[in-house]
This record gives C-alpha cells, sequence and structure tokens, in this order.
C-alpha cells in the first residue's frame, strides 16, 4: 500500500509540472510555422480529376441542405444522445474543400444558403445545436458544437463574412458559459473519456488564430490539462503506449470508459498540432508525432486504415484475417488528415508516402456510384456494401465526411517550401503557386499511378533561382530523376531529391518510379500474401476468371523477388481502374504440383466496386508446411 500511495504520489507531481511546464510555454507563445504551404490553385485530370468531379455533382451538390439544418430549429431541439448535429458540420467543411478546389458559384451559392440557415438557428445565448435544455454538453452535443464552429470558420475563411466569424464566437462563448455552469470539466462529458467532447480543441485553437482572444487560448490549455487528470484521455502522458492497449476493456464497448475509440482520439491530436502551432510547446508536437508512429506500427494495415468496431484493437496484426466492422471511412478520413497536418508542419516524406497509401487504397475504395456513396466500413476480404442511414437524417457519418478526404490533397500535391516548391504527389494536372516571389503554374504530365513516369513542367515569368523538391516514395526501389535530361544522381526512397537551381521558363523534370509488384507477406496468424504495384494495392475478385476466389495459389517471383505484372484490357462492363494479368501455382491437392496459371488482379479500390456486389480477397492464404517448421 505505501509503494502504491509513493507512485500516486510521484504521478501527481509528474502531472503538476507538466501541466505547470504547459502554462508556461504557453505564455511565451512561440508560434511555429509550418514548412509547407498549399498551392493556390490546383486542376486535375485523368481519374482523380473525374472522381473529384462526380464528388461534387453526385454526393456534395445532391445534399439537402435543408433537412441537415432542420435539427437545429428551435421546435427540434428534443435529442438527448444522438449525433445529428455533426452532419452539416462535415458536410459543409467537405463543401468548403470542394470548394478551394474547384470554385464555381453554384457551389458557392449552395454554401451560402448552408450557413445562412445554421445562423438562423442560432438562440440569443450562442446555442447552436438539437439537444434539450436539460441535456446540453451530454452524449454528442459538444462534438456537434465543434462542426459548427469547424464548417463556420471556414466560411469564414473563405469569404471573410464577420456574421459567420461571429456566429462561431457566440458558440465557443456559450459553450465555455455553460461547462463553467455545469462544473468546468469536458473530459467528463459523453462518451470515451471525454475524447468526443474535448476534440473541440481544434475548432477553439482555429478560433483563437481568427479572434487572438486569450480566453480561447485559456480555454484550450485548459482541455489539455484536464486530458491528464484520471478521469481524462491521458492523451499525451499515454502517446507512447499502444491505442489499443492504453486503458482496460470497458463492459460497454461503446461507452464513456472506452479509451479506444480512433476517430475521435485522432481528432483531439488534429488539436493538440493546432495548439503546438500556437504555443510552440514541443511536448504537444512530440506526443502527436509518438502516436502517429504508434498507430501506423501497431494499427494500420496493407491499404492505410484500420480500426474495428470504430475502435483501435491491435489491427495491423490480425489484417488477414476477417475482422468485424473493418476500416471505417471516418477513421479512414481521420487518419488521412493526422497525417496530412503532419506532413504541412514538418514536411517530411514519411507522411506523404503514408497519405498516398491510404488515398488510393482505403479511401477511393469506400467511394462507388460515380461519388454518390460511401462505404461505412470496407473489409479487405469480402465485400463493398453500402452503410446505413443514422439518425433519421438520409446519410451516414461516412457519407458526409468522406469527401473531406478526397479534397484533403490537391492543393497539397504540390506545394511552397521556404526553399521554393516541394511536389509531394503525383498526378496529371496543373498547380500554380508563389515560390520565392515568383509566379510559378507546375504541370505534371502523367497517368501515374498506373504509369510510372511524370514530367514535371514548370512555367516562369522570369528565372527564378529556389530548390525543387520532388519525392522518391520508399516503396521505389530503383528510380529515375532528370533535369533536361541530365540525370540527378544518390536518389535515396523515401526522402526528396532537392534540386537546387537558376530555374527557366520550360525547364522539365523527369521521373521514372519503380513499379514493379512486389509481395507483401504476413505471418500472424497464419501465412498470407498480398501484392502491391507503386503504392496500389491488388485484390482478386470473383468477377474474374477461375481459378475460383478460394482457390490457394502461390505467388511466380522473378529472379529478383517481384511479382510480374502485365496489364490488360478491362472486358466486364465496369469501371474498373486497374487490371493485370499475374503467374500463381494452384495447390493442387495431389501428389504432383500443378503448373502456373494466370490470374487478374485490380486495384483495390475498384474490387467488389462493380454493378454487382462481388465477393474480393486481398490476402490470399498459403499452404501450411508442418515439416517445414
Amino acid at each position: 500500500m505505501r509503494k502504491l500511495i509513493i507512485t500516486i504520489c510521484a504521478l501527481r507531481i509528474a502531472l503538476f509540472i507538466f501541466c505547470a511546464d504547459a502554462f508556461a510555454q504557453a505564455n511565451k507563445l512561440q508560434p511555429v510555422a509550418d514548412a509547407i504551404s498549399p498551392a493556390a490553385s490546383a486542376q486535375l485530370n485523368g481519374y482523380l480529376g473525374t472522381r473529384l468531379q462526380e464528388s461534387i455533382d453526385n454526393r456534395i451538390l445532391a445534399q439537402d441542405v435543408d433537412r441537415l439544418i432542420a435539427p437545429f430549429k428551435t421546435e427540434n431541439r428534443t435529442e438527448t444522445r444522438q449525433w445529428q448535429s455533426e452532419f452539416w458540420g462535415k458536410w459543409f467543411t467537405s463543401a468548403a474543400l470542394a470548394y478551394q478546389y474547384h470554385p464555381n458559384e453554384k457551389l458557392k451559392g449552395v454554401m451560402d444558403h448552408a450557413v445562412a440557415g445554421l445562423l438562423a438557428t442560432q438562440t440569443p445565448d450562442g446555442y447552436i445545436g438539437n439537444y434539450a435544455e436539460a441535456h446540453r454538453l451530454e452524449e454528442w452535443d459538444i462534438w456537434g458544437r465543434k462542426y459548427c464552429m469547424l464548417g463556420l470558420l471556414a466560411y469564414y475563411d473563405i469569404t471573410k463574412n464577420k456574421k459567420s466569424l461571429n456566429g462561431a464566437i457566440k458558440v465557443a462563448d456559450n459553450l465555455i458559459t455553460e461547462l463553467k455552469k455545469k462544473d468546468g470539466i469536458i473530459v467528463n462529458k459523453g462518451n470515451y473519456r471525454g475524447m468526443a467532447a474535448s476534440s473541440v480543441l481544434e475548432p477553439i485553437c482555429l478560433l483563437y488564430n481568427r479572434t487572438h482572444n486569450k480566453k480561447y487560448l485559456d480555454f484550450a490549455l485548459e482541455i489539455v490539462r484536464q486530458w491528464e487528470t484520471p478521469a481524462g484521455p491521458q492523451l499525451i502522458s499515454k502517446a507512447n503506449v499502444n491505442v489499443s492497449q492504453r486503458f482496460p476493456r470497458p463492459k460497454n464497448w461503446y461507452s464513456p470508459e472506452q479509451g479506444q475509440k480512433a476517430y475521435e482520439m485522432m481528432s483531439c491530436y488534429e488539436g493538440l498540432l493546432e495548439l503546438y502551432r500556437i504555443t510552440g510547446n514541443p511536448a504537444y508536437k512530440k506526443a502527436v508525432e509518438d502516436v502517429w508512429e504508434n498507430i501506423r506500427s501497431t494499427e494500420i494495415n496493407i491499404a492505410g486504415s484500420g480500426a474495428s468496431t470504430e475502435m483501435w484493437f491491435g489491427g495491423k496484426a490480425l489484417q488477414s484475417t476477417p475482422v468485424n466492422h473493418y476500416q471505417e471511412t471516418c477513421v479512414t478520413v481521420t487518419w488521412l488528415k493526422l497525417t496530412g497536418q503532419l506532413l504541412r508542419l514538418t514536411g517530411e516524406a514519411k507522411y506523404a508516402d503514408e497519405a498516398e497509401r491510404i488515398y488510393y487504397n482505403a479511401l477511393l475504395s469506400a467511394t462507388s456510384g460515380h461519388g454518390a456513396n460511401w462505404a461505412k466500413y470496407t473489409p479487405l476480404n469480402g465485400q463493398r456494401l453500402a452503410g446505413s442511414e443514422q439518425c433519421g437524417m438520409g446519410l451516414n457519418c461516412c457519407e458526409a465526411s468522406g469527401p473531406r478526404g478526397l479534397f484533403n490533397i490537391p492543393l497539397q500535391m504540390v506545394t511552397n517550401t521556404g526553399e521554393g516548391i516541394q511536389v509531394n504527389y503525383f498526378a496529371d494536372g496543373s498547380f500554380k503557386l508563389k515560390a520565392r516571389g515568383s509566379d510559378v503554374t507546375f504541370t505534371q504530365h502523367t497517368t501515374y499511378p498506373k504509369s510510372g513516369s511524370i514530367e514535371l513542367e514548370l512555367s516562369l515569368l522570369k528565372p527564378a533561382e529556389m530548390e525543387v523538391a520532388v519525392r522518391i516514395p520508399a516503396w521505389s526501389k530503383n528510380t529515375r530523376l532528370s533535369v533536361n535530361g541530365e540525370a540527378i544522381e544518390n536518389l535515396q526512397p523515401g526522402t526528396y531529391a532537392k534540386i537546387k537551381r537558376n530555374w527557366q521558363n520550360g525547364d522539365k523534370i523527369s521521373l521514372e518510379l519503380d513499379m514493379r509488384g512486389q509481395l507483401i507477406e504476413t505471418f500472424s496468424p497464419s501465412h498470407s500474401i498480398a501484392v502491391m504495384r507503386g503504392p496500389i494495392v491488388l485484390a482478386r475478385d470473383a468477377r474474374f476468371s477461375r481459378p475460383g476466389i478460394e482457390a490457394v495459389l502461390k505467388p511466380v517471383k522473378d529472379t529478383d523477388g517481384f511479382i510480374t505484372l502485365t496489364e490488360v484490357t478491362n472486358t466486364t462492363g465496369d469501371d474498373i481502374w486497374m487490371l493485370y494479368k499475374v503467374s500463381f501455382i494452384p495447390e493442387s491437392y495431389t501428389e504432383n504440383s500443378a503448373p502456373s496459371v494466370s490470374v487478374t488482379l485490380c486495384d483495390y479500390a475498384s474490387a467488389g466496386n462493380g454493378s454487382v456486389n462481388s465477393f474480393y480477397k486481398v490476402w490470399l492464404a498459403q499452404l501450411v508446411y508442418p515439416s517445414a517448421e
């Protein structure tokens, strides 16, 4: 008992020191600038350009906005436990990102209507929400207020409309006032150890940046202080603890005691990065970097996402097995956003590598119907099925949130740095930037990732001395890069090749990436294999010819250990992005080995995404050989 008391006292002292340090650091306020900043504009062509436009036309503009506003009206404020109030903000922030990518009057008009309609529901005390007065601050009420603030601030950033900013200010002021009247504690509100409620940290920090009102910074610091109390999620002190093992398994999976909730946890860490940008407190940045590494190493699967029944569960080691409610799209989107935040802050290649994998696989695989629909869950082996309606809103959380992921990438593909330009992603299109004081149009000519050939061309009004950094993906083992035909040597996978020179109008950078098929293996809980081509996960699909999808297949590797992929023409009648023939040796079930057969693989985003709900498989189980043990 004495040892226990000493341990508890030591923990309390450590907590006090941490909190004191956090407040002292905040008082110094050493703001941190991002390493990269987005392009002024981007216009994508080809496959991605089509997918983005379909999402605008068939999902964002197709939304009944008045239905999203209806729950907030005074006569409808009767809620006690559900989350209708998140849908407006999720949809609106999707629309705002889409508008930044492709400004147009039709979308702007819809956004104008959406903001005016929401602000019309704001009561004199500043509240925007749908909870009955006696149940405010409970369940998902603060979570919904967060999304309203994020939407209103996004609209202000686009339009500079002061009514929108003032609306967000009133929501924040009302929240702070109501919390003080209640008990001043945010981490005991709602479910998941207060993570849903305290993820309001992000818009509070954004509001501080736009108003410089110290009470919002004070509130942000108080939220983080409460995280580290016994009732809180301890997001900083447990940043090095596996995200699936931070707290004991709760009796009720969806409960206030549950500390493994993936989406809400990452939302809190997004807010912590915003607070780091304001204060410069290195403990905040380190916590997010540590947890990002932990999530990637223990949870994220081959397609770039994870979580089961919306919780972290140590899933990376179990990804080749059937998993219940796997890879929720809201988790995928938030993992992509958190990764993008770290890329923006640090400019490090590993974040771009990870974001690319998420985008082309887990994210794109979740959308169908030419952008109209989003799956709630996307297994690695199984079927893709539409998610169910939630809260009587005519859509679910993932349908509202999915486009936030799609439009998170375009303006980050080619970015500004203090030294010039950084090329993070590759897609056919043009990007306008202001680098080192010069207006630059950066054009990419490519069918990537179908092809590994990318030509980058600079258009400049006058020569400019600057650095152009080009990402060399970690998976590209054999890469060639040249400027105007002159080879760049000593390329390192997983880094940026930094080319500093006096750039002229019309200069061209040629990049050739290694698109050979790579075999990915897992031995937990049993031996299974998968095939990747560049950043693309490939899959079997029951729509294609024999052998049957349940067949045991052993891959045929070339002398260098790669998989030979032969592109084939799509004759299915369905919209399939990539299609390849691959040689496998099937299990013969006799004493003699069978000859190799040609098996069709498609990209994971297309697998099971046809006119019928076909079964598909990423992970192919391999034979067990007891004699080899």
